[in-house]
């Protein structure tokens, strides 16, 4: 039957055409469905095509899947930079390093910087100062306690008040810059203060505190007008910083407790610290050859001038002629000896005056604060030091000039006759405790303190001596040896008790102050020798500098060899002090 070949293309045309028509309907449809990420995708199968199976045990969402067969990354491994050589445990060959690598990474870690913890188990001395060091971006948030609906946020302006009272107290104290500052900044973070920047000069303290970027800062200051020498009260106040850095007593504790520090007498009256003066300087012309009768000369010259210190005191008198009135007495006591042709060495008399009225605390205090970096405090103390010294010699020369105008043949006056070569060492120890025993009273330290810097300045004396007398050393140095082990035992008791380290050294640099220098200075001076005069004043000042900066020296000794608190990454150093490059 032959076919109809219209009718076949008729056919034809009509099953294409209900075929094309079927493909309109169904694009259609799909042009109301909503489009799948994989309608644009190039690799989507075409129709008809089925799709592979997926795997039963994952099912990937992205492209950048790891493949099987790969380990994803360990979140806990520390890796170092993208140049770093790969680690061992990928199964990789490590690449050779290349030169002048070195093991510390200069690039941020995958997984952030880690945070830094300081530890509550470090004095807070350690803590503060090392968040000091910090940058401000880099210090850590303080600790926020719980607080309720009612509470907004710390009351800033008691805060910022309570901070400036302490650091008032320390300051005036004589307590370095430095360690103001790391008390302050400690009082501030604890209270949750975050932003807190705390500034220390000689007579004024300031503290600045900026809740935020665009916040206004807010900013105090108070200017210390008195200062007095209490260890007691400083000790108290070391106290109450620990409490509130470490045990996160309420504000109004420590309001509490500040105010009970400033009700607190002083240990001793006024009339051991006489007694103690008089001790001192007896005690000190032992050290130079004194006997009995010049051990009680001295004492009752320097008894006198302290009685008359304290009377200029009370009319209002400035220090400056406070020394200059102290100074006076013992070298009265001195040339009347030596005019009445006494057996007594009158210079060591004048030179255990000397050695009560020299300035060695604030002259400590003065170096440290320079080596650190505190350079407005330092040149204010050390000029403070300079106008004490002055009164000390205008007080000394104008005796000693009245004395040789008198009788220009005051053989007992002469430094050579009297202090040549005097090298008893049991004696020497026991007045060299003594003196810093007697020092312990002047300076008012609590009782349990006095028999550690008692210990410590025979340790001074016995160092120096050995250093000195026996292995011939110049004095310059066997000082600088001797005050370094004082400032070393001083930091590890102050650690220890969690406490200031100036009762365990000011004390104990005692025996080691340039008393008979000084006196060779001013005695040359009177009788009109000026280069023997300057030598021996030279001299004075680089045994000062050598106590001064030995106890500095033996103080940072004993932080380099202990754990830097805060300092979790291995390899990183301790931060440098402030205002220096950073080595």
């Amino acid at each position: 039957m032959a076919s109809d070949p219209q009718r076949g293309q008729r056919g034809q045309r009509g099953t294409n055409g209900s075929s094309g028509s079927g493909a309109s309907d169904q694009t259609g449809a799909e042009d109301r469905k909503p489009q799948s990420d994989e309608a644009h995708s190039a690799f989507t199968p075409p129709l008809g095509v089925p799709y592979p199976p997926l795997p039963e045990d994952e099912h990937p969402t992205s492209e950048f899947a790891l493949p099987a067969g790969l380990r994803p990354e360990t979140p806990a491994e520390q890796e170092g930079s993208a140049f770093s050589q790969p680690s061992s445990t990928t199964g990789q060959t490590p690449l050779p390093a290349p030169v002048g690598a070195t093991a510390m990474s200069a690039f941020t870690p995958p997984h952030g910087i880690p945070a830094v913890s300081l530890t509550k188990e470090a004095p807070w001395q350690d803590r503060m100062r090392t968040m000091l060091r910090m940058p401000v971006h880099e210090r850590p948030v303080p600790e926020r306690p719980e607080r309720g609906d009612e509470d907004t946020g710390p009351a800033v302006p008691r805060v910022l008040d309570l901070t400036l009272r302490i650091g008032e107290i320390l300051l005036a104290g004589g307590e370095g810059a430095e360690d103001v500052e790391a008390a302050m900044f400690g009082v501030a973070h604890a209270y949750g203060l975050e932003r807190v920047e705390p500034t220390v000069t000689f007579t004024l303290l300031s503290i600045s505190y900026q809740p935020s970027l665009v916040d206004d800062p807010v900013t105090a200051s108070r200017t210390v007008r008195r200062r007095g020498v209490d260890y007691t009260r400083l000790s108290a106040v070391f106290r109450l910083v620990d409490d509130i850095a470490s045990e996160g007593i309420t504000l109004e504790e420590a309001y509490r407790g500040l105010a009970e520090i400033r009700r607190n007498r002083h240990p001793y009256p006024s009339w051991a610290l006489t007694v103690a003066s008089g001790l001192l300087s007896g005690a000190a012309s032992m050290l130079v050859g004194g006997e009995l009768l010049v051990f009680l000369a001295a004492a009752l010259g320097s008894m006198l001038g302290d009685r008359l210190a304290w009377l200029a005191s009370g009319r209002g008198l400035p220090e400056f002629y406070q020394f200059v009135v102290a100074a006076m007495p013992p070298a009265a006591v001195g040339v009347a000896f030596g005019l009445a042709h006494a057996n007594v060495q009158a210079s060591a008399v004048i030179t255990g005056g000397l050695f009560a009225l020299i300035p060695g605390r604030a002259l400590v205090a003065g170096v440290h604060d320079g080596l650190t970096g505190y350079y407005i405090t330092a040149a204010a103390r050390l000029l403070e030091v300079g106008y004490l010294i002055v009164g000390i010699v205008v007080g000394v020369l104008s005796v000693l000039y009245i004395g040789l105008q008198l009788n220009p043949g005051l053989r007992r006056l002469n430094p050579e006759e009297a202090l040549g070569a005097y090298n008893e060492p049991l004696v020497q120890i026991t007045a060299s405790m003594l003196l810093a025993l007697a020092f312990c009273v002047l300076l008012q330290q609590e009782r349990h303190t006095v028999a550690f810097a008692t210990l410590n300045g025979g340790v001074a004396w016995v160092v120096y001596g050995a250093l000195h007398y026996v292995a011939g050393i110049n004095p310059v140095p066997a000082t600088a040896i001797g005050a370094g082990l004082v400032g070393l035992f001083g930091q590890l008791l102050s650690r220890y008790r969690y406490a200031s380290a100036l009762p365990y050294v000011t004390a104990a640099i005692g025996p080691l102050l340039p008393g008979s220098a000084t006196y060779f200075g001013l005695l040359n001076f009177a009788q009109g020798h000026l280069p023997e005069g300057l030598t021996s004043l030279v001299q004075a000042v680089s045994l000062a500098l050598a106590i001064a900066v030995g106890v500095n020296l033996g103080a940072e000794v004993a932080r380099l060899f202990l754990r830097a608190p805060g300092v979790e990454e291995a390899g990183t150093g301790r931060r440098a002090a402030k205002r220096t490059r950073g080595f």
